[in-house]
């Protein structure tokens, strides 16, 4: 029984009283019949230190949150975008380059195939988009290709399937934190000694983020993803405008033949598909909705199923948008130590070097930092998942203060860093 029950004396014979005695009252309160929840003084530390430590964590991740107000942590579609899509649309700004050079082998004839080759991928993430929407509703609960292969094919398939996401989104966090490295560089080129810090400080200030919990996180995120978002379509249609109606595009001529003399190879069809593949990292990030739909607001599945299609139209957009801008720019890759991605060159073609410019390219080196964000909430959650279901340790489950999985998050940030200290923040 809760509380106690102790009979004492009245002060006339054979008077009675009962006082309901709650030691604990400091401690819990009173949530239903027989039933307590522990108050934030429960899990208090007593000692000086750690009163000290826990100060620190309280101004770095927030104040603890109750497990009631795990619905509260929950995100609407405008801030879910922002999160679970700044990876998918954030690849729109590598992508056009990675097709761009594998072209150059063939030429100047085969780098105008570019708009076709990104066509033909986008029609694919028409096809990924349309199956993953379809996971979404079938399997609320999240998960994405393990909880599928789990469920329909058998555990070992689909733990082959949870490897696999795993690594993608370390990757993922890598990748995207190195070409939002290379987008300042190409602004700021005095930075290219301090890639390797800034790129592993970033990691870092993520993490921070995600462990103060999703709801923070995304009023972090969300305006920097719609800045790059409209930025981006405001620089197709200037660019497009000025190639289509004032007739400025170029094209690759007989200085870019002659400069690619000595690597030209026959246009072939391995040549079209070797670019097909490389620029198929256009599609990294889709699964990051169909892992997380346990984070959307209610009803989970109809808000997750409504972004991801907003997420394929958008990123579509781009990609084709950024491809036929470089193309009919005649933009070609420039390597290090003179490093200028594609886009940055893209952007400086249509917006010059004046202050458009570097806005442009501060709004897309903040969407690539923010892009590793989504893994950073899709790699905790399918360790949780994996952890529920026995096949890791039972800690990655748990839930920390801010009611974030912290254990996933310290990991990934921890193997993340590793690569690019690895390879200098290089993306090749």
């Amino acid at each position: 029984m809760i509380g106690g029950r102790r009979p004492l004396q009245g002060r006339k014979p054979g008077d009675r009283r009962v006082r309901v005695d709650r030691p604990h009252a400091p401690y819990f309160r009173y949530t239903g019949r027989g039933q307590l929840t522990a108050k934030e003084a429960a899990s208090a530390p007593t000692t000086p230190r750690g009163r000290a430590l826990a100060s620190v964590r309280g101004y770095l991740f927030g104040r603890p949150l109750a497990s009631e107000e795990e619905l509260g942590e929950r995100l609407p579609k405008t801030k879910a975008l922002a999160i679970f899509s700044s990876d998918a649309i954030s690849s729109s700004a590598y992508a056009t380059e990675e097709i761009l050079r594998v072209l150059i082998l063939g030429g100047a004839a085969a780098l105008v195939l570019g708009v076709e080759v990104s066509i033909a991928i986008s029609i694919l993430l028409v096809v990924v988009a349309i199956s993953y929407r379809q996971i979404v509703v079938a399997y609320p609960t999240g998960g994405g290709s393990y909880t599928v292969s789990r469920r329909n094919i058998g555990q070992s398939v689909s733990l082959v399937a949870a490897s696999a996401l795993l690594i993608d989104y370390v990757m993922t966090v890598a990748v995207s934190t190195s070409s939002a490295v290379e987008q300042i560089v190409s602004a700021f080129p005095v930075l290219f000694d301090e890639r390797v810090l800034i790129g592993v400080g970033a990691i870092g200030l993520i993490a921070i983020a995600n462990l103060r919990g999703l709801r923070e996180a995304g009023n972090i995120f969300a305006a920097p993803t719609y800045l790059f978002v409209g930025s981006a379509l405001l620089m197709i249609a200037v660019g497009a405008f000025r190639i289509v109606v004032l007739g400025e595009g170029e094209t690759y001529g007989p200085t870019v033949s002659q400069q690619l003399a000595d690597t030209v190879q026959p246009i072939t069809i391995l040549l079209l598909l070797r670019a097909f593949a490389a620029g198929a990292v256009a599609l990294t990030g889709t699964e990051a909705i169909a892992t997380g739909v346990p984070a959307f607001k209610p009803p989970e599945s109809r808000n997750a199923a409504t972004t991801l299609a907003v997420m394929a139209a958008l990123l579509a957009t781009l990609f084709i948008g950024i491809t036929f801008l470089a193309v009919n720019f005649a933009i070609l890759p420039i390597e290090f130590p003179e490093k200028q991605t594609v886009i940055a060159q893209v952007a400086r073609t249509v917006y010059g070097d004046g202050f458009f410019f570097y806005m442009f390219q501060a709004f897309t080196a903040i969407l690539l930092f923010l892009a590793a964000n989504t893994s950073f909430n899709a790699f905790p959650r399918l360790l949780a998942i994996l952890a529920g279901d026995g096949n890791m340790p039972r800690q990655f489950a748990l839930r920390g203060d801010r009611l974030a999985y912290s254990y996933g998050i310290i990991v990934l940030a921890s193997l993340a860093a590793a690569p690019i200290i690895i390879f200098q923040g290089s993306t090749h």
